[in-house]
């Protein structure tokens, strides 16, 4: 086959000449008026056609091989007689064959015409590819159906995105992208199965969401795990679940053996954390066979597993892994052994700590002194203490706060004349060393998930901000608090505080939150509006308001969406701003209701 360039194919066909070399014995002319030529496959769909344009047999428009002359229908390189009449002596012809108006039709139209009919006739002739082989069919799903109007309204939040244009008014309208989160926990809660044609979309979400991953990966189930096996962009899925792989039972020792040496890394993160949860010796012996041959990550995230259940008995093998190459892997140990207050490591901190921190006999009134150590040796450093500060911190200071940390907080009563937390707490710390004692043990409080020491550090919600361990430490001391007890704080805290130092506290409490703490947060937010200003610097509150209020706070708060008259202090336009900020909450708040009632299935 011969092939020539489109230019001259485009030249050949407005000048009426043809450039490209014909095979011997082919036809410069058309026949005879009369004669019928004999005709190819190709050239016989091209007259049948009655395209009017170049014959179709001579253009391979789609193929790459344009302006091919066919040498293999018996009329090698024969010129259609139709191309005539496109030279210079007139750049129009009849068109011709069935549907043609008979009207002149200009040679390049004639030429697009022609590429068009045999692009057409090149993919109607193509040969069926050999079938691929079907996929796995995708697992069952024994979870009960969501009822109609539940399937309906997760449709909905999954359809909406977040605006482009960040900044600007939200409206009164409920922005649903903040809804999706407690619609998930409250399917779950239920236990209802997601629909299938929702899968792709739930996918998508939790690829744009890490926040909404584990929930819509769990409300998804295996069907949204095996679908995600199709699309790299949902690859994520596999990373963070049992890749569709059913475990084994956790009595099952061969099926969880061989998952274990064989199955990918999420299903033996998968399967460790339910071996763990029924077994936690069996999960500990299934670890330690191949922790030498794990890599420094994957460790890592074997190690967190560890927390559930965390006993005696882990820890000979956190010992070990204290010595292991990964400085994360030492850390991560370190913490859990700091959980056991009855291990050696435990003892070995208690007696560091103890040694830098004592009391000052030689003062007016009973002081605790501190004496922060001076090096950081090798003995130090096995057992988690990481000897290099952040910038602007004392390298001192720095080792100092890494063993109260790491302290059972029981040693300080001991050490301290038998005092009570309440006591040693209240005790005055020389050489202005008291804030960083107090902030160690904030963190040993949370990280031993000791009450009564978080209480204590705490103080009353109504103590001068100054006093207190600040926001972050606060919020994570109250997370040690039963939810009942925490609620009860925070509203203490916004009653008297207001709410901006209360964002992070809030962050912490049980949702929805408890009709105290929700009447404090609409008080406060109230009060305000009532101070004249822009509700902009409560927009974080006001969103936390909307996830976290009871709906059934939504009547009272009917009266707040009104406009309110501004005073002469008032920012211009507030009133309005902030009418539309209630009004978002109170249907925000009503569209929540309706969700848990579609859930429940009282609705149509």
């Amino acid at each position: 086959m011969t092939t020539m360039s489109w230019e001259d194919l485009v030249t050949s066909a407005l000048l009426g000449t043809d450039r490209r070399p014909l095979p011997p014995g082919a036809r410069t002319r058309p026949p005879a008026a009369g004669a019928t030529a004999p005709q190819g496959p190709r050239q016989r769909g091209a007259t049948a056609e009655g395209t009017g344009a170049l014959d179709a047999g001579s253009v391979d428009a789609g193929d790459g091989h344009a302006g091919a002359v066919d040498a293999g229908d018996g009329h090698a390189g024969a010129v259609d007689a139709r191309t005539e009449g496109t030279g210079k002596e007139g750049t129009r012809r009849q068109g011709t064959g069935p549907g043609s108006t008979g009207q002149p039709l200009d040679a390049p139209l004639a030429l697009l015409g022609a590429a068009a009919v045999q692009t057409v006739r090149r993919r109607a002739g193509l040969v069926p590819a050999v079938a691929a082989p079907l996929p796995p069919p995708a697992p069952g799903d024994a979870r009960p159906p969501l009822p109609e109007a539940a399937a309906r309204r997760l449709a909905q939040l999954l359809a909406d995105r977040p605006s482009a244009g960040g900044g600007g008014r939200r409206g009164a309208a409920p922005d649903l992208t903040e809804l999706l989160p407690q619609w998930l926990a409250a399917a779950a809660a239920y236990g209802y199965r997601a629909p299938a044609a929702a899968l792709p979309a739930l996918l998508d979400a939790a690829r744009s969401r890490t926040d909404l991953r584990p929930q819509a990966l769990a409300f998804g189930g295996p069907r949204a795990l095996w679908l995600a096996g199709f699309n790299p962009e949902w690859r994520f899925a596999l990373r963070g679940a049992s890749g569709g792989t059913a475990l084994p039972a956790p009595e099952d020792s061969g099926g969880v053996r061989r998952l274990w040496e064989e199955g990918l890394f999420a299903e033996r993160v998968a399967l460790l954390g339910a071996v763990r949860a029924h077994d936690p010796g069996a999960a500990l012996r299934l670890l330690a066979s191949t922790w030498a041959k794990e890599r420094a990550e994957d460790r890592l995230m074997f190690l967190d597993s560890l927390r559930t259940g965390l006993s005696p008995a882990d820890e000979e093998f956190l010992e070990g892994a204290l010595s292991d190459r990964s400085r994360n892997v030492r850390s991560a140990a370190a913490e859990l052994l700091s959980a056991l207050p009855g291990s050696a490591y435990a003892a070995r901190m208690a007696a560091r700590a103890a040694s830098c921190v004592g009391l000052d006999h030689t003062a007016g009134q009973p002081t605790v002194a501190v004496e922060a150590p001076h090096e950081c040796d090798a003995a130090m450093q096995r057992d988690g203490v990481v000897p290099q500060p952040p910038a602007g911190r004392g390298k001192r200071s720095w080792w100092l706060g890494q063993l109260v940390e790491a302290a059972p907080l029981a040693v300080w009563g001991e050490r301290l004349g038998g005092r009570t937390p309440e006591e040693v707490v209240a005790l005055p710390v020389a050489d202005d060393w008291r804030d960083e004692l107090h902030a160690a043990w904030c963190r040993a409080a949370v990280r031993q998930r000791d009450a009564a020491w978080s209480r204590v550090l705490l103080g009353p919600a109504s103590a001068p901000l100054s006093a207190g361990p600040g926001a972050a430490s606060s919020a994570a001391l109250l997370s040690t608090l039963p939810d009942g007890e925490r609620a009860e704080w925070v509203a203490a805290f916004v009653a008297s505080h207001g709410l901006p130092e209360a964002f992070q506290l809030l962050g912490v409490c049980a949702v929805p939150w408890s009709g105290a703490l929700g009447r404090a947060v609409v008080d406060a937010l109230d009060v305000a509006r009532e101070a004249g200003g822009y509700p902009w610097s409560f927009s974080g509150v006001m969103g936390l308001a909307e996830r976290c209020l009871d709906p059934a706070e939504a009547g009272r708060l009917e009266s707040m969406t009104a406009a309110s008259d501004e005073g002469g202090d008032a920012a211009p336009g507030a009133g309005g701003y902030w009418a539309e900020a209630f009004q978002r909450l109170v249907a925000t708040l009503r569209l929540r209701a309706a969700m848990h009632e579609e859930l429940a299935g009282r609705t149509g």
